[in-house]
Parts: structure tokens; sequence; C-alpha cells
């Protein structure tokens, strides 16, 4: 049905009683201080607080933008609400010798004319419904105000409901910085959520998650729009790239489930002149609908049958009504023609390669059903090797229950004439590794803290849902940074199954193999008994937890394990100064001592003292406090050779293992090699 509602839209688009785009200033009115500023909205004007006498009332100026149409929010003969989600860039600029204003918020109201006077408060209404999103400069008491740098939700009042301190987060609304918010509303979880960032690329977390209920409040129709003021102080808000959407009362045209283009209400120049055009036609259609023009939608009903007949037809005599990938939801990766693969990439072109490793190449390519991919080729030479068929283990993992936020998916595959290909989604950021140890890549300056917890995270959501909640447990062998891809938003993403041990259960008899991975990333006993489980995992991702917060290689240039030197500078109680130099210091002490500090956990020597990876991860997140490290490295002993009657060793849950005791191992380093 995607695909009806797309050649709906364009068919809205084209029909002749569209209008030509138009521009924010016919899309957005203003009152008050307001005014048009290139590409942005400035709500508020630099005042003179130097000049100001005590015979003289103090500076005070408002200013307001809003949408020129009001949204349909409430349905009212079915009480149903309507979600939305909103995103904007702003700032708060200082006024020199002045303290600043009082701040700027988004607001949803019944009454655009409606403005407090009375003791700024950004310029919010006094009286009618409002809902709004504040972001307070001003420290009053008097109103709940925690600080003077912090968000805030109100409903009819100024008074904040919830609020969140924002020096907590790092961000500092006062910094004259750009920041970009997102906020959004979901109807069904009755849930407000505030995401903030000076960066464009949306948080993975919210910092604030409210839950209202704004059908008890919401009217029928409303007003969208921001607001501030400065009182007894100066400050110049600016609001640009705008953009809304509102969803959930007309789902023909409104889901974002179905269009991911054509629901945006207000998109102020940030946006591309194709997307302003499309979003400002659609803004009209969604208008006129919200308004009940029943001519128009007769018209759009009687086109719709037509339309669903065409594309159901098209889509069974093209064979793609179930094997389509890309769209929402998780599909059956389909069997590609080695003719789409080569058309994909060029034929695979030298200058489409984004990767490349002992048993396969990756190529940028694009699909017309998927879009953007990653082309997996493996080499016809490494199809057979030491660690068996890469291709063959690969996709039968992937193929069968993996299916996770935290894992590549897996897109389609081709398997014809002298070509194995495995097809992936496309991860705009490319490899971790590439990231962090390139000094010279661009985006290195993105991957401040917050991003990098939040990266680990994902990795050990990913690595539970392997160990712990797939129906079959799965080792994945090969944990390390390289394998860890990073899509637009920097949400990471587990990869690379071609090593993959795949268990009927979690307690099954483990073989001895020939141990595969990278070095710096193998744990002792994986070395010597060639013994996969879920604690060589965890000591790969330990690994890994201590290269992010580091910086580091997980092998030195002088062979130094990463492992062996943090655990040298915890001896030494100087972990901390392992914290990456090109972080400069922006970063939570505390969270980084906690990372540091599983990091070595998960890298213990005994397996047995490892934690889990859910364990390590609710240690990450602060639920649990940090278990005692040791004074010093442990050092294990293991036996290369597994007596007879040793099967516990073999197997989970077995009783403490006898052959691994606090005594030095024998085997000098130089076989990690």
């Amino acid at each position: 049905m995607n695909s009806f509602w797309l050649l709906l839209f364009f068919f809205l688009l084209l029909s002749p009683s569209s209008s030509a785009p138009s521009s924010p200033a016919t899309n957005v009115t203003l009152s008050g201080d307001a005014h048009f500023t290139n590409n942005s909205i400035t709500l508020t004007q630099e005042l003179n607080c130097i000049s100001s006498h005590s015979n003289f009332p103090p500076p005070f100026g408002i200013g307001r933008a809003f949408y020129v149409l009001p949204i349909r929010f409430l349905d009212s003969s079915t009480n149903a609400t309507a979600s939305f989600s909103c995103r904007f860039s702003f700032q708060i600029i200082p006024s020199s010798f002045c303290p600043f204003g009082d701040g700027l918020a988004f607001f949803i109201t019944s009454d655009p004319d409606s403005v407090g006077l009375s003791g700024g408060s950004m310029g919010l209404p006094e009286q009618d419904s409002y809902l709004a999103v504040e972001f307070d400069t001003s420290f009053n008491p008097s109103l709940g105000d925690i600080n003077d740098n912090h968000v805030g939700i109100d409903v009819n009042t100024v008074e904040s409901l919830y609020s969140i301190d924002l020096f907590q987060k790092g961000i500092s609304l006062k910094s004259g910085k750009q920041i970009t918010a997102w906020i959004e509303y979901i109807d069904s979880e009755k849930v407000i959520r505030v995401w903030l960032g000076y960066s464009k690329l949306k948080p993975r977390t919210p910092l604030l998650v409210a839950p209202i209920d704004l059908s008890n409040h919401f009217e029928e129709f409303m007003h969208i729009g921001f607001s501030a003021s400065n009182r007894g102080g100066s400050a110049i808000h600016l609001v640009e790239g705008w953009r809304f959407k509102a969803y959930g009362l007309v789902p023909s045209v409104m889901s974002m489930e179905t269009v991911e283009a054509g629901d945006c209400v207000v998109c102020l120049p940030e946006d591309s002149v194709d997307e302003k055009g499309e979003f400002n036609h659609m803004d009209k259609r969604v208008s006129e609908l919200a308004l009940g023009l029943g001519c128009l939608a007769a018209f759009i009903i009687s086109v719709s049958t037509i339309v669903v007949i065409i594309i159901f037809w098209m889509m069974r005599r093209k064979g793609i009504d179930s094997q389509v990938c890309g769209f929402q939801g998780y599909k059956v990766p389909k069997r590609l023609s080695l003719s789409e693969i080569k058309s994909a990439t060029k034929g695979f072109n030298q200058k489409r390669i984004i990767g490349a490793g002992g048993a396969a190449t990756v190529y940028e390519g694009s699909l017309p059903s998927c879009g953007a991919v990653a082309v997996k080729r493996f080499s016809r030479v490494n199809r057979i090797g030491p660690f068996g068929n890469q291709f063959t283990t690969e996709f039968a993992t992937m193929v069968g229950c993996l299916r996770h936020k935290n894992l590549v998916q897996l897109q389609g595959w081709c398997c014809e004439g002298n070509e194995l290909v495995l097809v992936y989604e496309f991860m705009a950021n490319g490899s971790l590794d590439k990231i962090l140890h390139d000094k010279e890549n661009p985006l290195i300056t993105f991957l401040i803290w917050e991003r990098r917890l939040d990266i680990i995270l994902g990795v050990a959501s990913a690595l539970v849902y392997l160990h712990e909640e797939c129906e079959r447990q799965i080792i994945h062998r090969d944990v390390k940074t390289c394998n860890i891809m990073l899509d637009a938003e920097f949400n990471a993403k587990l990869g690379d199954f071609g090593l993959a041990e795949v268990y009927e259960h979690s307690c099954s008899t483990r073989e001895a193999t020939i141990p595969a991975g990278t070095i710096g990333y193998l744990a002792p006993e994986y070395v010597y008994l060639g013994i996969p489980t879920v604690k060589t995992d965890v000591y790969s991702f330990g690994v890994v937890v201590l290269e992010v917060a580091s910086g580091k290689n997980p092998v030195d240039s002088d062979g130094t394990l990463l492992a062996d030197w943090a655990w040298g500078l915890w001896e030494r109680g100087r972990l901390i100064e392992a914290a990456d130099s090109k972080l400069k210091g922006k970063f939570n002490r505390l969270e980084m001592e906690r990372m540091l500090r599983v990091g070595l956990l998960c890298v213990h020597p005994n397996s047995e003292k490892r934690p889990t990876v859910k364990e390590a991860a609710r240690t990450l997140k602060g639920e649990v406090a940090v278990p005692i490290l040791p004074a010093r490295k442990p050092l294990v002993s293991i036996q290369s050779v597994l007596p007879e009657g040793s099967a516990e060793i073999m197997n989970c849950g077995g009783d403490e293992n006898p052959y691994l005791d606090e005594t030095p191992w024998l085997t000098p380093k130089t076989h990690f090699w």
C-alpha cells in the first residue's frame, strides 16, 4: 500500500488545482518584534539595558510566529487525537552587557492572539488552552523553574509539569550555538518526547519523556508556532529549519508510516526547493481535508479506488508484493539476479569499494526496491578456507532469526555462476574504526562522549539479543570496531557474521575449533582452547569498550595489547588517563570511569569473572554499581590439553573450572600473533 499513497501524493501535486510553492513569508505570520532574517525567523530584538533607569520600566519585548492556517488535532465525533512530530533549529544570542531574556517556546494554542504580557514568560498565553515546550534561560522560582538552563513542558500554564536540567546533559541554551530540537507526541502512548543536540543528527535517547494525554487539552483546531520574550534583559531568539508533521486523523494522507514525504505542514528554507514545493503543496491539501471540503474528498476516494486496482494489478504482475525489501518492518531477504547486482554496483566498479577484508569486498550500490545498499562480494579463493565457507555461514545466520535494530539487516542475496553476494542495508557513516582512529576523518567531531556511550549500549543490545534472546544462541566470534557500522544518525549496528557459531540452546556442548578472529580482541582461553562461548564475545566487547573510551587501537604499534595497557593504568591508580585525548576533556568523568572499569571487567583474564553483556550494559547505564576490580591484573593459567572427565569445561552452567586458577599463565604473549 505504500506505493499507492506515494502515487496518490504525486497525483495531488500534479493536479491542475495545485498552487505554486509558497515562501516562508506566506506560510508564517509574525507579530510583535518578530521578523524574517534571511532563512530564519528572528523572534526578538536586541534591547538596550544600560540606559534603563529606575524611573522607567525594564526593557521588554515579545515576538511570535505562527503557521497561517489552523491544524486539526482532534476529531470531536470520535475523540481521536492527532499525533505529531516537530523539528527545528534555534539560537539564543546574548546581548553585550545585558542579562539574558526569558527564552523561547514552541507551542500549540487555541488562540494565537492571546499573549501573556505580564511578567514575560516567553509570551505564552495566560488563559487559553495550549501546550508549550519551553527553552528557558531565566530562573523564576515563583514559577517552579529549576534553573536558568532547562527545557520544560507546559500545559495551560507557564509552570512546567515536567522539566530537565540541561547542564546535566552538556547543553547550554546561552552558548549562542545553534541547537536542534525534536519534539514528538504519540497519541497511542500518550507520551511527549523531546530530543536536543548541537548536531542536526537526532540523538538516540530523548532527554525528556513526559506522560501526558493531550486529548483532554486539545480543541479540534489549534495553531502552531513560536514565542519568545525579553524581560529585564536582552537576547536575540532565532528559529530556522522548522518542520512539523501531524498525523493520525487522516491516515490516508498523513500517516508517517505510509508517506515519508508530504505530511509536513511547515518547512522553513533549510530544506531543498523540491522538498519545499512538495511539502507546501501537501500542506494545502491537508488543510483542505482538515476543513472538510467534501467535494475534494469524494474525488480523492474515487481516484483512490482506481489507483488501488491499478497498483494491485501491477504488484501481482511483477511478483513483488511479498518480497519487496526496504519498507518498514522486517522482510525475508530477496534473491537477486547477478544482472541486478552488477547494475547496482556499476559492474563492481572499483570506485564504489567502501570496504575490503580477507573474505569479501564491499561495494556501495543502489537497488530500485531497496535504495542505497552495501553489496558484499565474496572472494572466490576464500570461499573454502580454514574457517569454512563464510558466505554460507553468514547467509544461514542472517536469514534465520536475526531481526534487531542494532544488527545490520540483510536485504538480499545472489548465488549465480561463480558469484556469491550478500546485500545489506547501507550504513551512511561507515564503520566505527574508520572514524575512531582516523584523525583526518571529519566525522570524528561528531563522535562526542554521549554518542560514544550510545554506540556501546547499541552494540551491547545486539549481543544480548544474540546470546540470550534469539531462538538459537549465536556466538559472534568477531566483535570489533570495524564490524560495528554507523547509520546516518550514528546508531550502532553489528555486522559481519561470517565467523558466527549457532547453537540450538545456550548449554550446547562446544567443540574446539581453530581460533578465528582478530588479534587484540581474542580472549586468552579461546586462543588456547579454541572453544567459543558467550564469554569470549564478552572479552571482545570489553576491548571495544576500552577502544571507544580511549581512542586507542586494540594492539599498539609496539605490540602492546590495549587490555594490558588499561590494566597497567588501573594498577597505578591512573585509569582516567585512558580517556581519549580527542574528546578534549569534554566528557562526564563518572561515566568515563564507569565505562573504563566495565571494559576491564569484560577483559578479565578469568572468563568466570567476566559479566554477561546484559550485566555490563546495566552497569554502563548506572542501574547497578560497578563490581570491585582486583588491585592488579589477575594472571590465569590455561591448560591447553584437557584431561579426561572435564566435560564440564565444555558445557555452560557447570562447576568452577578446576584448571583455571590465580597463577601466571605459562605461554608467552607471542602466541597471540
